[in-house]
């Protein structure tokens, strides 16, 4: 079973998205924990959302007050009602929320049933409730109910001790080369990923960029590629290394292997259903790119969003390192393509703007006239023209050394070593 923890500030968002699936009856409220229950046992959003208010209102200082968790066991799992319904009271209790207010929905819209969990971290005192290493504490009580209910284990990473800690390339560190090579030698190996965007995107989170060249060689078209490292504008900031330096794995030809094989695959990957619901969490739960692209990342998954020179979102790529895929945003679904989070984050750039202007407005003025203010608004919350600072190599550092060290190899001297060789062979013949 694999657990979902997002952090926000949207609580009526959260309950409005769950709310949504039993609108279309693929949900219903599984368990009310410290919420009184109706007659008829219909609960609107509104409802729900008073039940926490008096917490909300008591909060001191907890900036993300929301708990929005999901519970997903394996597909093959036949999970009861009754099952799940303790499988989330000890969940709870385990965490620290036992006595909190939480709503337990049960969602079945997909192959992969699953239950959501709504609740704030703050109690009537306004203190929060320590959430310290939630992570590894919610993998260990997944761990403990997959043996309690007999469910299938989720699948984790074996760990060896010949894996180091591994770290984005620094163009400044020397041995560019190296540097590449400890992460392009080993991706295939780690990550389904279906196309030369997808690999780029992944690439990105170490600082490397790989880029199509074409010619002609005796006549007939020939393609190959080369890479760079980037600086932290994500701009080209070495010479370009061929991909032979690399090893075949890292050259055209393999990788669109990889990209049919990683693209059939993922047709079937139950981390797919997984990921999609998490973002779609997010997206109800947050109200901005920045906190957005944040939870997903104490998630594990990172966001990368490709802009057009006006500032528009062409392009969505999401990075699942539990289950090491890539995927693009309208791959996942039509509601998580670049134009609609192109509109949603554009309008929120808009309300911002001119709620900060009303502001403004009715403030007096002190020093300056009201357009340089209105400027400086504008630069601040402009969310389209500038990439806000996210953290998104913090996740890497903690992977816990998911590649190896380079070993200094080139793999261009072996390919030509190998060349001589052959040449040798054929002279005895």
């Amino acid at each position: 079973m694999i657990a979902k923890i997002g952090k926000g500030e949207n609580l009526y968002g959260a309950i409005s998205y769950n709310q949504k699936k039993i609108d279309s009856e693929n949900g219903q409220v599984l368990l009310l924990n410290k919420i009184p229950e109706t007659l008829d046992n219909i609960y609107s959003a509104s409802y729900l959302h008073q039940r926490f208010e008096p917490y909300l209102s008591a909060n001191i200082r907890t900036e993300k007050p929301v708990r929005h968790i999901s519970l997903n066991p394996d597909p093959a799992d036949k999970v009861s009602d009754g099952k799940f319904t303790e499988m989330a009271q000890q969940y709870m209790l385990e965490m620290g929320y036992s006595n909190q207010p939480y709503v337990v929905f049960k969602h079945t819209d997909i192959e992969r049933t699953h239950i959501h969990i709504v609740t704030v971290c703050v109690g009537l005192d306004g203190k929060k409730i320590p959430d310290s290493y939630d992570h590894p504490r919610s993998m260990a009580i997944c761990r403990d109910l997959e043996q309690k209910y007999n469910l299938v284990p989720a699948t984790e990473k074996q760990r060896t001790g010949n894996e180091l800690v591994f770290h984005p390339v620094g163009y400044r560190g020397g041995d560019v080369k190296s540097q590449i090579a400890s992460v392009v030698r080993h991706l295939p190996k780690y990550y389904k990923y279906p196309s030369l965007g997808a690999y780029n995107a992944l690439l990105s989170l170490f600082n490397i960029t790989a880029e199509e060249v074409k010619g002609e060689l005796h006549g007939q078209p020939k393609s190959g590629l080369v890479y760079f490292a980037l600086n932290e504008r994500g701009e080209k900031a070495s010479n370009p290394f061929k991909a032979s330096l690399f090893g075949k794995h890292a050259g055209l030809d393999e990788l669109q292997n990889h990209f049919v094989e990683a693209k059939e695959q993922m047709k079937t990957n139950p981390a797919r259903a997984i990921l999609k619901n998490t973002i779609e969490a997010a997206m109800h739960t947050v109200t901005n790119e920045t906190d957005f692209k944040q939870q997903l990342i104490e998630q594990g998954i990172n966001t990368i969003i490709r802009r057009n020179d006006e500032g528009r979102i062409y392009g969505m790529t999401f990075i699942d390192h539990e289950s090491r895929t890539v995927w693009n945003g309208s791959a996942l679904g039509k509601n998580l393509s670049a134009n609609v989070f192109n509109d949603w984050w554009k309008e929120q750039a808009v309300e911002r703007q001119n709620t900060e202007q009303t502001s403004i407005t009715d403030t007096p003025m002190t020093g300056k006239n009201n357009a340089d203010v209105r400027e400086e608004i504008h630069q601040l919350f402009d969310f389209l023209n500038k990439e806000q600072p996210t953290d998104d190599f913090g996740l890497i550092d903690g992977l816990g050394g998911l590649l190896p060290e380079a070993q200094g190899e080139d793999y261009e001297e072996q390919a030509f070593a190998n060349k001589m060789k052959k040449k040798k062979k054929g002279r005895r013949l």
